[in-house]
């Protein structure tokens, strides 16, 4: 099963009593936050979880698997995440 955001706004709202429509705007505005950031092209870094990268990749030749036909992929950008040694090792207990 899947976190959503939900549940995590569920989750701040009962382990802080905060209620859910600031919760949801919290998270929100985290999101939104690191979403911008990510658009301009700066890695985001979160102390004891983890970070994601933005990789620029190169235009270059693919192939379809069901055709076997060449074709050239558009240069385009995506974004990595490499957890932190705190979250591998919690993870891994």
């Amino acid at each position: 099963m899947s976190l959503t955001k939900v549940d995590i706004i569920d989750s701040i709202y009962e382990k802080l009593g905060i209620p859910k429509k600031e919760c949801t705007s919290i998270i929100e505005s985290v999101f939104d936050i690191i979403k911008d950031d990510l658009n301009n092209g700066n890695d985001v870094m979160i102390s004891g979880f983890g970070k994601w990268i933005v990789k620029a990749k190169k235009k270059r030749k693919g192939r379809n698997p069901q055709t076997g036909k060449e074709l050239m992929i558009d240069a385009r950008k995506v974004v990595t995440f490499r957890p932190s040694q705190v979250l591998k090792k919690t993870v891994n207990r």
